[in-house]
């Protein structure tokens, strides 16, 4: 385990000294890390399965989800909860991600008729929400439009942590801690769960974003001290919601929610009685220190990708689950988000540009490693394991290492499209 931890900090100073070079050949940090990964996992393959399969990583892999869905739920950048564009959001969210999880559970089905539906939703859940870490200079490029790029941050921002019930429940019912439930049992036990978070959540959230915004006014902070403090937040609201047998992860994502709503609204107050101060827009500098760290967990997670990609490829990847991702990837997003802007004015460009983007990334690798150490060992797990890694390769492949070639493409497609108004 030292070996390994050593590799993993050794490839992210690395990857951290020669950023922007690297940046520059397309070599972002998830390619660099999970190329990492793979190389030590060739020079240390007795340390794959002792990495991968205990109860510490489940544990952080717990912590690093908190603290993602607490980061999404405050880093939409957008004034409103469902952003500017709430409608487009909310067919994304609430009609063609649906729509993929089913889909993909039922192609899941076809090509794996040997595990049961619980798991074939878990595995619907590991691979439908979509992150941008492996492509954010395709979402960021200046040739999408405005409308497109806010529709895709707050569906990424929002996804994982509306999935999150589900998977939770998919997990339970899957066989978690070797216990099987029906489906009222499971129900049963995630409903409580999901109605303490929601109010630890809340309160917690809301709390700290009164006090944080008390403190900033009085001066009783500083800089370092509430960049501590937020990175602290999730971390408290999981504990805090666990101890009281709580879902931790859905309690981190309200808080998120909560907290930025609360700055939001203390600051529009300020400014309405006109007592905005110079320091109204603390939460931006507060939430330096939390992304940064954000970004070291998330490296992390891309180093374990590389090296279980070496026990993966050791155990044999058929053609089943070569077919399943890269349908996941394509047409499992592509058709339900067409059919989701049926009625939109939302051009039939757009509404391919935010099916064709859809990478996986650290939500995928989270879901896919609590779901690996948590059920039984045996074919499901071991299938899990397996879609997980092929679908984040796969999308680092199609929309990391494709950016530049779709970048160009977009480019072509714009100046086609403008060609014409310049006459």
């Amino acid at each position: 385990m030292n070996s390994l931890l050593l590799a993993a900090a050794f490839a992210m100073v690395v990857r951290s000294l020669a950023a922007n070079r690297l940046d520059r050949w397309n070599l972002g940090a998830p390619l660099v890390m999970v190329l990492a990964g793979v190389v030590v996992g060739l020079f240390e393959p007795s340390a794959i399965a002792e990495g991968l399969n205990t109860e510490s990583v489940q544990h952080a892999a717990e912590i690093i989800l908190a603290v993602l869905l607490f980061v999404d739920a405050t880093e939409v950048r957008a004034g409103r909860l469902w952003g500017a564009y709430p409608g487009l959001v909310a067919r994304v969210l609430l009609v063609a991600m649906p729509m993929s999880i089913a889909v993909a559970a039922l192609l899941g089905w076809l090509l794996f008729p040997a595990l049961p539906w619980a798991v074939l939703l878990l595995v619907a859940c590991v691979t439908v929400p979509i992150d941008f870490a492996p492509a954010e200079r395709v979402v960021r490029d200046p040739g999408l439009s405005v409308r497109v790029r806010g529709t895709l941050n707050v569906e990424s921002g929002y996804n994982d942590g509306i999935v999150t019930p589900l998977f939770l429940f998919a997990l339970i019912l899957a066989g978690d801690d070797s216990q099987d439930r029906t489906p009222l049992e499971a129900l049963g036990t995630v409903l409580p769960f999901a109605l303490k978070a929601l109010l630890a959540g809340v309160v917690i959230g809301a709390l700290l974003g009164w006090l944080m915004d008390l403190a900033h006014q009085a001066g009783w902070v500083s800089d370092q001290s509430a960049r501590v403090a937020v990175l602290l937040a999730p971390l408290l609201t999981y504990t805090a919601t666990v101890a009281i047998d709580g879902n931790g992860f859905v309690a981190s994502f309200v808080c998120g929610i909560a907290f930025r709503y609360v700055h939001r609204l203390l600051k529009a107050r300020r400014v309405r009685t006109g007592r905005a101060e110079a320091r109204s827009d603390a939460l931006n500098t507060d939430l330096h220190l939390l992304e940064d760290v954000t970004g070291l967990l998330t490296m992390t997670m891309w180093f374990v990708v590389g090296i279980a990609a070496v026990l993966t490829f050791y155990l044999g990847v058929s053609w089943q689950v070569l077919l399943f991702c890269a349908a996941v990837l394509t047409v499992v997003r592509l058709v339900p988000v067409f059919l989701a802007f049926t009625g939109s004015r939302m051009p039939r460009r757009e509404r391919l540009l935010v099916g064709a983007l859809g990478p996986r990334g650290t939500t995928t690798i989270v879901f896919g490693l609590l779901a690996f150490n948590r059920l039984p060992e045996g074919n499901a797990a071991d299938t899990i394991l397996t879609i997980t890694v092929v679908c984040v390769l796969g999308s680092v492949a199609l929309h990391g290492v494709g950016a530049t070639p779709f970048q160009r493409l977009l480019a072509k497609w714009n100046a086609g499209i403008t060609k014409p108004d310049a006459r």
